[in-house]
């Protein structure tokens, strides 16, 4: 009889938690903001929880945790100057080589998110392995569908967010000084914070 009590008792405080857990799921926003401040300018970029939320939470926990504030920078571009075959132009982001200790993520094909590497879009770089991204990222000029799922690059890349301001400075860093494809010198990210 005691332990018919003490479940009863259990399955009594389940129920009186599972309002305060909807709760809290409905209030995760279906966005997050966040300011990408460098050398040049800051970029704000609309993270997407609600549609690419492994994405968007992996790149947030490299915000929270600050980690982008320290010898982070863009450091690549890729445009119609310097690689005049490729059908997409970009700049690219993070450390240029992935901390040994970041975890690599499994990726969230745009046909499943519903999101498309259009300009100003905000997408995970990887490896030839589509689960290894990890904190490099890049954004889009331009329309970049090409790297979309079901394109020439098969599953392609994992977009997870957009530029709603400083645009001016994405074009800024993509039309900076290079040597190929590699911005000499880098474009220092001095500091990747929430705006809210």
């Amino acid at each position: 009889m005691p332990s018919f009590i003490v479940r009863c008792v259990a399955l009594l405080s389940l129920a009186a938690a599972l309002p305060a857990a909807s709760a809290l799921r409905a209030a995760t926003p279906p966005h997050v903001d966040i300011a990408i401040r460098t050398t040049v300018g800051t970029i704000v970029v609309r993270l997407d929880t609600a549609h690419a939320p492994l994405t968007a939470n992996n790149f947030l926990h490299y915000v929270d945790t600050r980690a982008f504030d320290h010898g982070a920078s863009f450091y690549r571009t890729v445009s119609k100057v310097n690689e005049p075959q490729v059908p997409f132009e970009v700049i690219q982001g993070g450390f240029k080589t992935v901390p040994a200790d970041a975890k690599r993520i499994a990726l969230e094909p745009t046909d499943k998110t519903g999101l498309h590497n259009d300009d100003g879009e905000i997408s995970m770089a990887r490896t030839n392995d589509p689960d290894s991204a990890a904190t490099e990222f890049f954004i889009c000029i331009g329309n970049a569908r090409y790297l979309d799922a079901g394109g020439p690059l098969g599953v392609g890349y994992a977009a997870f967010g957009k530029v709603i301001r400083g645009m001016d400075i994405v074009h800024r860093i993509h039309h900076a000084n290079a040597v190929g494809e590699s911005l000499e010198p880098p474009i220092a990210i001095l500091s990747v914070k929430r705006t809210r």
